[in-house]
């Protein structure tokens, strides 16, 4: 098919089991990106993809992968011992946590390594567990709407759109059913549900925080009390006509009564205070004598 043959969306079939190792792939580096090939044919119009080969000794980053020499020498080594009739229909590639797209890196690879008209390009995203298929359109790439699953045994191929992973459903053992979602009832109950948990949740933080403000404040202030001298209030009688404290009640021996370490000293009472001693009584009196020898 010439170039002109990228007027619309390649139809892919792809195997179950082939889709599964993928997968596996994928998990077994949840942080950096991995790659590999498809190996099938081209069929009615359609891309039948039945098998993959990892790429060993590809250049690995946290959002990109290169094929390197090494990598290609591994591919067409195992390709030409386990599928020498098949043909390298397309890529994979994981994107652990980055959601199903083709980066401008990955355009590249695509455009230089995967030109042809029915060369695929399989993204899936082992955190999501999200899958999606891109295709030439034109002379550019984009999402292919849908694909199918093929049981390699004989089993009917079941159509899967180009969403999240469809699960199993053990019941019927033949189906592939998307996971159910529940009614937007549900949804909305346990909405308000979880922003009350959410409420409550600030709010028993803002408690907590409050709380153990006034904790501290509380015992930094027992600190201080205890440990910091504090002052004493006394009240001291004044003079009503000059305003200023008595005089009785400003001699040393009061102030030291008011001090806790002293015992209290009565104040002299007003008017029996004692006569002061005369300046010659602490003299040594001599006798005198007024008999002439």
């Amino acid at each position: 098919m010439s170039k002109s043959g990228k007027d619309k969306h390649a139809y892919v079939r792809i195997g179950a089991e082939v889709a599964r190792q993928i997968r596996q792939h994928a998990r077994s580096n949840l942080k950096n990106e991995v790659c590999g090939v498809l190996i099938g044919d081209f069929e009615d119009g359609a891309t039948h993809v039945r098998a993959c080969i990892a790429g060993a000794n590809a250049a690995q980053g946290g959002a990109h992968v290169t094929f390197t020499q090494d990598t290609w020498e591994h591919i067409y080594k195992i390709k030409d011992r386990d599928f020498p009739d098949e043909r390298i229909v397309g890529w994979y590639h994981s994107h652990p946590g980055f959601g199903i797209f083709l980066s401008d890196h990955d355009t590249f690879i695509h455009k230089n390594f995967f030109s042809a008209p029915e060369q695929v390009a399989w993204v899936f995203d082992p955190h999501s567990d999200e899958e999606g298929c891109f295709g030439w359109h034109g002379s550019h790439l984009e999402r292919i709407p849908r694909f199918s699953f093929t049981d390699q045994h004989g089993g009917e191929p079941a159509n899967a759109s180009n969403k999240p992973e469809p699960v199993f459903n053990s019941e019927s053992k033949s189906e592939w059913e998307e996971e159910p979602v529940r009614n937007s009832k549900t949804n909305d109950n346990d909405s308000d549900d979880s922003g009350s948990d959410e409420d409550l949740t600030k709010l028993a933080r803002v408690a907590s925080t409050i709380f153990s403000h006034l904790a501290v404040l509380l015992i930094g202030g027992l600190i201080v009390w205890y440990l910091f001298p504090r002052p004493l209030l006394v009240p001291v009688p004044v003079d009503p006509q000059t305003g200023r404290p008595l005089k009785e009640f400003m001699d040393r021996n009061f102030l030291n009564s008011l001090s806790p370490n002293s015992a209290p000293t009565a104040a002299p009472a007003p008017g029996n205070s004692p006569a002061p001693a005369s300046p010659d009584a602490s003299k040594p009196q001599t006798k005198r004598n007024d008999a002439h020898p």
